[in-house]
């Protein structure tokens, strides 16, 4: 059972985490039967969605794509890794676009 520690310690809370601290103090919540299955099946589920790699299609002029692979022979590694590199940071809100 889990220690009861007072409210302020947990605040501030939405709602969804106030009803789940309600269902755990009044023990409205089960036990999962396995516990080390079900969490192998959910790290399993996720590395799926986040590992899943798509080709796509984009058109870009000549002059950016001479550049382009010269970065990457500079670099030592394929251009398209470079864009897929490129493309990721800028997702990631590491690389800024300036237009």
């Amino acid at each position: 059972m889990v220690k009861s520690r007072s409210k302020k310690f947990f605040e501030p809370l939405d709602d969804q985490e106030r009803d789940i601290r309600d269902a755990i103090e009044k023990g409205g919540l089960a036990a999962v039967s396995d516990e080390e299955e079900l969490k192998e099946k959910l790290v399993r589920a996720a590395r799926a969605t986040i590992a899943k790699n798509r080709h796509i299609s984009i058109r870009l002029s000549e002059r950016d794509l001479m550049r382009l692979r010269a970065k990457a022979f500079e670099l030592g590694m394929p251009y398209q890794t470079l864009i897929g590199s490129i493309l990721h940071q800028y997702a990631e809100g590491k690389v800024k676009a300036s237009f």
